[in-house]
């Protein structure tokens, strides 16, 4: 049984799920810290690039469209305690809405300048942050002229790769929402604007940048199971 907040893993709307779907009830295995958490990979600092959250920066030139400041907590979804050292993974599309995967071939062009995906760790007050472009809408033959709105997939790690969550954060007033499927399988109208970031104009830098802010609330947040 999936949270109240988050999609179901069967909805028909959103085509793939009738594949992936399961036909029968999960069986959740009993196991212990001691036979999967303490034998799980962990993750250090050491790992990490100071250039690994500016994805603007990996290239020997800029990358085309308008760049962005991404930033927000994460925090326990009840206490709104912060979450310190959480392992936050993005991948998104250009700006153009292609992204660099084989199985993208939407006939939009490439930036060379512009790999989408980055990493961070979270601060002692749960804060990401990300320097990007803002990406565009794509098409993905859900349906009759089916388009993903603007957005950009997110991971939270815990301290092992059995402790993660995925999810996605939209940007404010796209004209999309109504027509996605992957959104609108939210059931709580009010845990899809949970995913939505908002514009902030503290986070933006002068001549640089615009910024938003989105904080991701464990247990709250919608996710993908």
């Amino acid at each position: 049984m999936t949270h109240p907040n988050h999609p179901p893993y069967l909805y028909p709307g959103y085509r793939s799920t009738v594949l992936r779907a399961p036909s029968q009830e999960l069986v959740m295995p009993k196991l212990g810290p001691d036979s999967v958490e303490l034998t799980s990979p962990v993750f250090g600092h050491q790992e990490l690039h100071p250039l690994d959250a500016d994805l603007t920066r990996r290239h020997a030139g800029e990358p085309i469209g308008e760049r962005i400041i991404v930033t927000g907590r994460v925090l326990e979804g009840g206490t709104r305690r912060p979450v310190r050292g959480a392992l936050v993974e993005i991948w998104q599309a250009n700006a153009c809405g292609r992204y660099i995967h084989e199985g993208d071939q939407h006939p939009a062009p490439l930036d060379p300048n512009f790999t989408g995906a980055g990493r961070c760790l979270t601060d002692d007050e749960g804060r990401y942050r990300f320097v990007t472009i803002k990406p565009g809408a794509y098409p993905w033959r859900n349906h009759h002229n089916a388009w993903r709105p603007a957005h950009i997939h997110f991971s939270v790690f815990g301290t092992a790769f059995t402790q993660r969550l995925v999810t996605q954060m939209y940007f404010p007033g796209d004209p999309l929402f109504e027509y996605d499927p992957i959104m609108n399988s939210i059931p709580d109208p009010k845990a899809r604007e949970l995913l939505v970031s908002r514009f902030d104009l503290d986070t933006t830098e002068p001549e640089w940048a615009l910024g938003y802010q989105w904080d991701i609330l464990l247990g709250d947040t919608p996710v993908e199971d």
